[in-house]
C-alpha cells in the first residue's frame, strides 16, 4: 500500500468535515448580493490548499469574481501539471424543492446534498485532499503542480479572457487536468474530447414611448411583442435549421470517424423522450439526436417578456418586447462573429413601425475539441482503464467549460477531464447530491495519476 493510501483512509471523516463547511459557503456568483460569499470561498480555498502543503497561494483579482493560484515546482525534469475546478455554484432556485435547505449540507445514504456538492466543491476538493496525502506522506509530489480554482465558471468565465493571457508566466504548463467534470456511470468512465462554446445576445423592441390603449391604437401602431416574434421565428427554418446568414460558415463538419465514435456511446432515444416527457425529440435535419447535442451548433430563445402578465385582462398594446438569445458553437465558430451574424439577422428582419437594438452579453466561450491521443488523455485512459476494468467511451458535451479553450488557446495546454461527478446528481437542480463513494474515490485516482504523469 503506497503512503499516500494510508494516509487518505486515516483522514477521512476530517475531509468530510471540510467537505461540508466549503459547502456552507453561498458561493452564488450569477448574483450580486453574493459576491462576498464568493470571495469567502475563496479565501476559504486559499487556507485549503496552504493547509495542503502548497506554496506561492495567492488570491488573484479579476475585475470580477477572484481565482485562486497555488504552485509546488520542486520535480525537475517532470512535466508541470495545472489542475482546475470552481468554487462558485449555481442560483438554488426554487427552493421549494430543496428537501434541505441548499447551503445545510445533508448527508444521507453515503451521499451529500448541497448546492454545489458535484459541481464543483465535491470533485474540486478532491486533487486538494490527493496533493495533501502525497506531500503529508512522503514530502513531495511525483510531478511540478499548480493549481488554478476560479470563482466565476457558473457565468462564463467573463474576466479570465483577460487574465489568462496577461498570466501566462504563471500560469505556464505542459497539461492541464479539469475537476469539473465526471464518468459515464459508476461502472463505465469516459474520455471528454469535446465541449461546445457559447455566446449570446439580448434583443430590445421598442414602438411607442409608452403602452398605448389597445382599442384606440391598436390596428395603427406596431405591437412590439408581434414584432419579436417575427423576429425570432424567422431565426429557424421548418426542421430546426439556423436561418441566420453566416451561422454555419466556420462549422468543423462532423467526419465519418467523429460520427462513428459518437455513434459508439449508447443512447435510447426512446427512454430519451420517455424521461424528458416529451412528444417527440426535435432539431436540425440530417443528424441524430446526439450529434446534435453534442457537435452541432444551436440557437435558443431562453427567455421573452412584454406587456401585460398579471392576473386578469389589461387591453394593451405595449411599448417594448425583450428576448434573450444564446447559441451553443462547435469548432471552429468564433463567438464574436456570431453574435455579429445575429445583430445582422435582426437589423435585416425587424418589421416596420419598430425600432430593435442588440446588446451582447457576457457568456461568451470558444468552442473546445481535443484529439483522443493527446499526452494527457492516454495517461488518464490508462488510470481509468485500471479504475474501471474496461475502455471509456469518448464523448462530447453539449455544455461549456469556457476556460478550457482559453488554455488551449494561450497556454498551449489542453485540458483533459479528471472528475467523478455523474449526470443523475442533480447538478444546476435542486437537491443535487455527490457520491461520497465518488469522493473518496478520486482522491486515490488522483494520487495515481500524478505518479503515472511523473514516470
Amino acid at each position: 500500500m503506497p503512503p499516500w493510501e494510508s494516509y487518505l483512509e486515516e483522514h477521512q471523516p476530517r475531509f468530510l468535515d471540510e467537505l461540508l463547511a466549503f459547502l456552507s459557503i453561498p458561493s452564488i456568483s450569477a448574483i450580486s448580493a453574493h459576491a462576498a460569499d464568493v470571495q469567502e470561498a475563496a479565501a476559504w480555498v486559499s487556507a485549503r490548499v496552504t493547509a495542503a502543503g502548497m506554496e506561492h497561494v495567492q488570491i488573484l483579482p479579476t475585475g470580477g469574481h477572484p481565482v485562486v493560484y497555488a504552485d509546488w515546482l520542486h520535480a525537475p525534469g517532470k512535466p508541470t501539471v495545472l489542475i482546475y475546478g470552481h468554487f462558485d455554484v449555481q442560483p438554488v432556485d426554487p427552493l421549494n424543492l430543496w428537501t434541505k435547505p441548499p447551503f445545510e449540507p445533508d448527508v444521507r445514504e453515503d451521499k451529500v446534498y448541497a448546492r454545489g456538492a458535484s459541481d464543483d466543491k465535491g470533485n474540486m476538493l478532491v486533487p486538494i485532499l490527493a496533493v495533501e496525502a502525497m506531500l503529508k506522506a512522503t514530502g513531495s509530489l511525483p510531478v511540478n503542480l499548480k493549481f488554478f480554482f476560479e470563482g466565476q465558471e457558473e457565468i462564463g468565465s467573463p474576466q479570465l479572457g483577460e487574465f489568462i493571457p496577461q498570466h501566462k508566466e504563471l500560469l505556464a504548463c505542459d497539461m492541464v487536468l479539469s475537476s469539473d467534470g465526471g464518468q459515464w456511470s459508476e461502472t463505465q468512465p469516459l474520455i471528454l474530447v469535446g465541449l461546445r462554446g457559447g455566446c449570446g445576445v439580448q434583443i430590445d423592441v421598442k414602438a411607442a414611448r409608452a403602452d398605448l390603449h389597445s382599442g384606440m391604437y391598436g390596428g395603427m401602431v406596431q405591437n412590439p411583442i408581434h414584432a419579436l416574434a417575427a423576429i425570432i421565428a424567422s431565426m429557424h427554418d421548418p426542421e430546426g435549421r439556423v436561418t441566420v446568414a453566416g451561422f454555419y460558415d466556420d462549422v468543423l463538419p462532423l467526419s465519418d470517424l467523429d460520427r462513428e465514435r459518437i455513434a459508439k456511446v449508447p443512447y435510447d432515444e426512446s427512454a430519451e423522450i420517455e424521461s424528458l416527457e416529451v412528444p417527440a425529440l426535435f432539431g436540425e435535419a440530417g443528424y441524430t439526436a446526439r450529434e446534435r447535442a453534442w457537435a452541432r451548433p444551436t440557437l435558443e430563445v431562453n427567455g421573452i417578456w412584454g406587456g401585460f402578465q398579471s392576473e386578469g385582462i389589461k387591453t394593451v398594446l405595449p411599448s417594448e418586447a425583450h428576448a434573450k438569445v444564446t447559441c451553443r458553437l462547435v469548432a471552429d465558430q468564433d463567438p464574436s462573429r456570431v453574435v455579429e451574424c445575429l445583430a445582422a439577422h435582426v437589423k435585416a428582419n425587424t418589421p416596420p413601425g419598430v425600432t430593435a437594438a442588440v446588446t451582447p452579453l457576457a457568456f461568451r466561450a470558444f468552442p473546445y475539441l481535443v484529439p483522443e491521443d493527446e499526452p494527457g488523455n492516454a495517461a488518464v485512459r490508462e488510470v481509468l482503464v485500471e479504475m474501471y476494468g474496461k475502455e471509456p467511451l469518448y464523448v462530447r458535451s453539449g455544455g461549456s467549460i469556457p476556460v478550457c479553450s482559453l488554455f488551449q488557446r494561450h497556454l498551449g495546454a489542453y485540458t483533459a477531464n479528471f472528475a467523478f461527478g455523474l449526470d443523475d446528481e442533480g447538478a444546476h437542480s435542486p437537491d443535487e447530491f455527490f457520491r461520497l463513494s465518488s469522493f473518496r474515490k478520486g482522491q486515490g485516482a488522483y494520487c495515481t495519476l500524478l505518479e503515472r504523469l511523473g514516470r
